[in-house]
């Protein structure tokens, strides 16, 4: 059906057209999977065909404020309430929380606030808000320092057989056995210049 745009009933003997659009979403990395033989690579490029990266809410916190806005509209017609303004306090809070569950979980905490708040300013309790134990910095100890350079240099060998490709089945990533993301991230990190190891075109 993706291919020829055709189905066929069940004891039919032609072809029917169809007229659809198909929509796919996932927070895997597809390409990494194809690579490990958990995905179909012949379905990865069907249904690659206009792809729409969405990074999540802690990398976008300027949608913050337009999102409470519409949810806040949303809600509050439901429940039959209208606020004339954002208390200050709570919105910097929503800007400073890591937001774990994403989108959806600021829609749930603005319905929350939206039922429960009395008068016409909304406002949230910073209590309903999980805040992530700051993690213990580690001293990088001599034993640590050597993990870390073996990881960098087999990063390094990686891109360099791939000549600076990172994603899908002939990228690093694959050949790391690592998502895509989770691979830029530590290129990030360590600090390597990806685009070195691109292979120039030749004249």
């Amino acid at each position: 059906m993706l291919q020829e745009r055709e189905i066929e009933r069940v004891g039919g003997n032609r072809p029917i057209p169809v007229d659809v659009r198909v929509l796919a979403a996932t927070h895997r990395d597809l390409s990494a999977l194809v690579a490990e033989g958990k995905f179909r690579e012949d379905l990865l490029y069907r249904l690659n065909v206009v792809p729409i990266e969405m990074p999540p809410l802690r990398e976008r916190m300027s949608d913050i404020p337009l999102l409470v806005e519409y949810f806040i509209d949303r809600f509050g017609k439901r429940a039959g309430k209208k606020f004339k303004a954002i208390d200050k306090k709570s919105l910097k809070v929503f800007e400073g929380y890591r937001w774990p569950g994403n989108v959806r979980e600021l829609q749930n905490v603005v319905e929350r606030a939206v039922i429960l708040c009395e008068g016409e300013t909304f406002s949230v309790e910073e209590t309903w808000l999980k805040r992530e134990p700051p993690s213990k910095s580690v001293r990088p100890g001599p034993f640590n320092g050597t993990l870390v350079k073996q990881e960098k240099e087999m990063i390094e060998v990686a891109l360099a057989e791939c000549n600076g490709r990172i994603s899908g089945a002939a990228g690093a990533a694959a050949k790391l056995g690592l998502p895509s993301k989770t691979l830029d991230s530590k290129i990030k990190r360590l600090k390597i210049n990806k685009y070195r190891f691109k292979t120039l075109p030749h004249d």
